[in-house]
């Protein structure tokens, strides 16, 4: 994978003619169709990984009133591209059944878990925060793929957001706006508001995580066949 030089500005001026007769940039004050640019990038998108942080993609979840399917989710992230890994982040209660199972079939189904225990603090709260795990798989993972899909809006991975694209990576950006940072939007290449694709991502009324009757499904076998054909699993 080729990288681009931290040094160079990524202004419209530095990029090779080709690209910019593709895209239709003729100067940088010209009108540019905003579609054949979405079209270009979705299409050049390389090797994926996917970091989903758990807990913010639950409340985000929660604020638009839907249960995620996490085969249609992942489905919807790729879109065609090839997949290195989909990491999956999150603080575990060990005490709840209920979310065992659920990280049960997460495995099963070509999630890679990085997990916490939940730690109750003397406020009564609890705290099971893994951004920093988050931000060392990007960086430490950015030779190993061209787009890291981040699904998150804490602020707080901006820095990590930016260290991949000084690598050459791209970054795509999929949370809820109003739960996700202004500084996470500056830096990332590409947004998703999580509000507008509900519809693609939700769970069908009567599905359930169920091990057994998903396990054949053509689309995690897919999964499963396209991490263990990058030596990640």
């Amino acid at each position: 994978m080729q990288h681009t030089d931290p040094g160079k500005s990524f202004h419209p001026d530095n990029l090779d003619l080709s690209l910019a007769e593709t895209l239709n940039i003729a100067a940088p004050n010209d009108a540019v169709n905003a579609g054949e640019i979405a079209d270009f990038n979705r299409s050049n998108r390389g090797r994926i990984a996917v970091f989903i942080d758990g807990s913010n993609l639950f409340y985000a979840a929660l604020e638009i009133g839907v249960e995620i399917d996490y085969l249609k989710l992942l489905c919807y992230l790729t879109d065609g591209s090839p997949l290195l890994r989909c990491f999956f982040y999150t603080g575990v209660d060990p005490t709840n059944e209920k979310q065992h199972g659920f990280l049960y079939w997460m495995r099963r189904h070509g999630y890679r878990l990085i997990t916490k225990d939940i730690i109750q603090l003397p406020d009564g709260s609890r705290k099971g925060n893994l951004d920093v795990e988050i931000a060392v798989d990007m960086v430490t993972l950015a030779d190993y793929y061209d787009t890291a899909i981040l699904v998150s809006g804490d602020g707080d991975l901006a820095y990590a957001v930016n260290a991949v694209s000084y690598r050459g990576a791209r970054v795509e950006v999929v949370g809820l706006r109003s739960m996700t940072s202004e500084s996470l939007l500056n830096v990332a290449d590409r947004y998703i508001d999580l509000d507008t694709i509900k519809e693609d991502i939700q769970k069908s009324s009567g599905g359930g995580y169920n091990h057994r009757s998903l396990s054949g499904t053509k689309l995690t076998e897919a999964i499963k066949d396209e991490t263990k054909s990058n030596g990640f699993e």
